[in-house]
Order: C-alpha cells, then sequence, then structure tokens
C-alpha cells in the first residue's frame, strides 16, 4: 500500500511540469507589448501574453476596432502571425 502512495507523490512534480513550462513575461516586455497595441488600437489584459519556447510571445484574446485576435510576436516584438477569432 506505501510504494503506490510513493509511487504516486514521485510522478505528481512530473504532470505538472508541463504547467510551470510558460515563464513569466518580463514587465518591461509586457509594457512594450502593451504600448504597441495602444497604437494599434487594439487591448488585450497582459496575463493573457504568454512567452514562447522560440523567445517570441503569443497574445491571447486581443481586442481590436475590426475584432478579436491572437497575435504571434517574435523576439523582436514584430508580428508573425494574427488570427481573426
Amino acid at each position: 500500500m506505501i510504494r503506490p502512495l510513493v509511487l504516486a507523490a514521485l510522478l505528481a512534480p512530473a504532470a505538472l511540469t508541463p504547467a510551470l513550462a510558460d515563464e513569466a513575461v518580463p514587465a518591461e516586455t509586457a509594457e512594450r507589448i502593451m504600448a504597441m497595441l495602444t497604437d494599434m488600437q487594439c487591448e488585450m489584459d497582459p496575463a493573457d501574453i504568454e512567452a514562447e519556447d522560440n523567445g517570441g510571445f503569443e497574445l491571447d484574446d486581443v481586442f481590436c476596432a475590426d475584432g478579436q485576435y491572437d497575435i504571434d510576436l517574435n523576439a523582436d516584438l514584430e508580428i508573425t502571425e494574427r488570427r481573426k477569432e
């Protein structure tokens, strides 16, 4: 009975690893992204900015005058993809 509990305790952190993979976006970067969106007449919740493994960022649920988008940025904060939802 003890072995299954020990095994479960050892495997639990491994199950959480994908959730921990998202790195926090530095505040300065988030501010630059939000300023860029303001210039585009768009807005979003800064909590929806996700760092990507390639150094870029994914912006979920960006609201612009002509609709809602998901936007991908490269490491230089240039738009690489803009998908209307």
